[in-house]
């Protein structure tokens, strides 16, 4: 059983956590937006990774990114979904974390993000960290010495 007071559950590798990349959409560097925004609103997410070909991390795209690209003055131009692609709108500027790091740097970092990017040393997307699986394991441990006390 891992235990807060010892810091096993802080100092264990984020890998333990992540949801497998297998299990996570994403979108291409070369895919059009109108691509990015049909995955988005099928699977009901607000960002998703950007991956290059070779299954490497690049970025997030979001629906209001997307939103923002085809904003015009007096209309949305829904035209130009199909003409962009991806890297033209996505965000670069997003923080990851490698499969190696403890899960203490990736609570940090989930405090402001919903959901952080998990890498391999060469930048290969692996999956991603989430709230919800963070929040999950820290609520069956708090049970668990919860439970303890009242033996």
């Amino acid at each position: 059983m891992m235990d807060l007071q010892t810091g096993e559950f802080l100092g264990k590798n984020i890998g333990h956590f992540i949801i497998s990349s297998e299990r996570v959409a994403h979108v291409q560097i070369g895919n059009n937006l109108e691509h990015a925004l049909l995955v988005l609103t099928k699977t009901g997410y607000t960002a998703i990774p950007v991956l290059d070909p070779a299954y490497k991390f690049h970025g997030l795209i979001s629906s209001p990114l997307i939103l923002d690209a085809i904003m015009g003055l007096e209309r949305i131009e829904f035209e130009k979904l199909e003409h962009l692609v991806v890297e033209d709108v996505m965000n670069r500027n997003v923080p990851t974390l490698i499969v190696k790091d403890p899960l203490e740097k990736g609570l940090k970092l989930l405090i402001n993000h919903p959901f952080v990017c998990t890498v391999d040393e060469e930048g290969y997307f692996e999956g991603i960290l989430t709230r919800r699986v963070v929040l999950k394991q820290l609520n069956a441990l708090v049970h668990q010495l919860n439970v303890k006390k009242t033996d």
